[in-house]
């Protein structure tokens, strides 16, 4: 599969692709991940929606795509110059709250309503407060996290942290889950 095969790209995203190349972020989302997060959003109509580690809008452009208006979705950063350019993309769009804060103190505080979907695209949520963060998933709801598959920029010792992070998602009984060889490396879990 190329880019080619991608299609419906939100409107935005090639702007927001242009920024990163601009301000040289490191870390932008691909393609195929928020190609996978528009489509698993399309399936949650009135949905609430999370995503820890909004970075430069990307997957956040994707996700905000296939989303219907009855939608809301809360993406966190605790980086104030992304946050400031994701503002400047999406801050007008009724159905997003973006917040820069420190994701392990905004889970560990969040008393809100349950989520149809989280995408988990920093270290809180993915590698610390794993539990916590499932535990703010409705039934039926989807847990996505990518970055699973090697990558050039991990630090040492990271694969370590990847692998007891998949054991222990694969030894949860009140998930389903399927890893991808694909994009980066994904795992997306359903409670049941």
């Amino acid at each position: 599969m190329n880019d080619r095969s991608i299609n419906n790209i939100p409107k935005k995203h090639p702007q927001i692709a242009a920024k990163c190349k601009e301000i040289k972020f490191s870390m932008p989302s691909d393609l195929y991940i928020g190609s996978l997060l528009k489509t698993l959003i399309t399936s949650k109509p009135n949905a609430n929606l999370l995503e820890l580690g909004t970075g430069i809008g990307l997957s956040l452009s994707w996700m905000l795509d296939g989303m219907d208006s009855q939608s809301r979705l809360i993406t966190i950063d605790n980086d104030k110059k992304l946050i400031d350019i994701s503002n400047g993309f999406f801050g007008d769009d009724k159905r997003v709250t973006i917040i820069c804060a420190d994701g392990k103190e905004w889970i560990s505080k969040y008393d809100g309503d349950k989520f149809d979907l989280i995408f988990a695209d920093a270290w809180p949520g993915k590698y610390s407060l794993v539990e916590e963060t499932l535990d703010l998933l409705k039934t039926g709801g989807f847990y996505i996290i990518d970055d699973m598959a090697p990558q050039p920029n991990w630090p040492e010792g990271h694969a370590k942290k990847v692998a007891e992070l998949i054991e222990y998602l694969e030894n949860r009984d009140d998930f389903n889950l399927t890893k991808l060889n694909w994009s980066t490396g994904v795992i997306v879990a359903t409670r049941k």
